[in-house]
């Protein structure tokens, strides 16, 4: 019985303080957009990742999950080195999920003023729960 109680005593001992950093970290002005030659044309760019990453803000855990990004350009398109550091800026980023989807959804759109665009951020289960939030741009709505 001793070893079960030294054991739970060191289980419960090992809950930390994680930093959680501020949502200011996240970095829209790395976004790069070129000029996009086909304009008028029905065309829809997809971008996918598995290396998503932020964390609980809450408890500063992480949570990891594939983003898909799909778009219709109007003038321009995303450059994709700057949309990788711009996913990257959200690494150790306290913002709930919910958001998460939304605040890349208007970081783009303000990039690259597509016609259309529909992020898609798929958390890996967590707690029991997964979670999938999609969140959508039409012009002129």
């Amino acid at each position: 019985m001793a070893k079960i109680e030294a054991l739970r005593e060191q289980y419960e001992g090992l809950d930390r303080q994680v930093p959680i950093l501020p949502q200011g970290r996240i970095d829209p002005g790395c976004l790069l957009a070129f000029d996009y030659e086909y304009e008028g044309r029905d065309a829809e760019v997809v971008i996918d990742s598995g290396e998503f990453t932020a964390v609980c803000p809450w408890t500063g855990l992480p949570d990891f999950g594939t983003l898909a990004i799909s778009y219709a350009p109007a003038g321009l398109c995303l450059e994709l080195k700057s949309l990788k550091y711009y996913l990257l800026s959200y690494t150790g980023v306290g913002i709930v999920q919910e958001h998460a989807a939304n605040r890349i959804l208007d970081d783009l759109v303000a990039a690259c003023r597509p016609d259309r665009m529909t992020v898609s951020l798929d958390y890996n289960v967590r707690g029991g729960l997964h979670t999938v939030v999609t969140a959508r741009y039409q012009k002129g709505r």
